[in-house]
């Protein structure tokens, strides 16, 4: 099939090149110039009927502006595909807009980051049926066998996407504690063989768990080249707010957004309110600047 794709970034880049080595034919554009087109007006004129343009670049105003100005361009009938990591709200408002004028939208949850070119991204296809059948000949390109599934209507697959990332975040803060617990010990552990050794046959082996050991091949156990701060691209939030919204006890991953907004801080002002009034009720010595 012929689809355009919008971004040309880690993701975006990588998935145009794997559908490319499926067959299937690819526009591009990119704000960079360095797509088959020079903007999206000329990316539509590249596209057979019924057309498909798949945007991939940053959730937020970037999404909106681009299917903003898509959604001008393409006609009725024709799909508009979101893969980046929108909220699934703006996704259901997005594919209510696009109804009214006859145009479908489906929001596709993309999971497989630098690594999806080789081993294929899993994908969570939110939208009307029809609208995924137009699409599918590129879907079952981009995922590895049984990697893909059109998990509901407008909305689902970036709702999916959300909790999938809010897991993400407690795997992830999980293994960050226990490893550093292991650097803590006394006894000389060796950490790149401990996580090379959890790779096989552990209850713990994890795809993470594979990426840390290369990790820490590289960089060396103590990790020192890597700063210590963790960004967060706002679906742990959203999964949070979603978990509070439907009264879900989130413990695991509501903890590990807030460690992730600990690692920002130089110091905590939180820990020195802590110290002053250990040493205000009992007489706790002050570690001093």
């Amino acid at each position: 099939m012929t689809l355009g794709i919008v971004g040309l970034g880690r993701m975006g880049g990588n998935m145009t090149e794997r559908l490319r080595r499926a067959g299937h034919e690819v526009q591009t554009y990119t704000r960079s110039g360095a797509g088959t087109a020079a903007s999206l007006e000329e990316l539509v004129s590249q596209l057979d009927e019924p057309r498909v343009v798949w945007l991939m670049i940053p959730a937020g105003a970037p999404t909106e502006e681009a299917f903003s100005t898509v959604l001008g361009l393409v006609a009725p009938g024709d799909v508009i595909v979101d893969g980046g990591n929108s909220n699934f709200r703006d996704s259901q408002r997005r594919a209510a807009v696009a109804a009214e004028r006859g145009i479908r939208f489906l929001d596709a949850g993309v999971s497989g980051g630098v690594w999806g070119l080789e081993n294929g991204y899993c994908l969570m296809v939110g939208g009307d049926g029809e609208a995924v059948a137009i699409v599918e000949p590129a879907l079952r390109a981009l995922a590895p066998e049984d990697g893909y599934a059109h998990v509901g209507p407008a909305g689902a697959g970036h709702f999916v996407k959300m909790v999938h990332n809010g897991i993400e975040y407690g795997l992830m803060q999980s293994y960050a504690e226990g490893f550093e617990i292991l650097k803590a010990s006394e006894l000389g552990l060796d950490l790149t063989e401990i996580a090379g050794i959890w790779r096989y046959g552990s209850v713990v082996r994890s795809w993470l768990l594979e990426l840390l050991h290369g990790a820490l091949e590289r960089e060396g156990s103590d990790l020192a080249g890597i700063k210590g701060y963790v960004e967060d691209s706002g679906e742990g939030r959203w999964t949070v707010h979603e978990a509070i919204a439907e009264d879900v006890p989130a413990p695991v991953i509501t903890a590990a957004l807030f460690a992730r907004f600990a690692s920002r801080q130089d110091e905590s002002f939180a820990a020195k309110v802590n110290a002053a009034l250990r040493n205000e009720f009992g007489g706790h010595a002050l570690k001093r600047e």
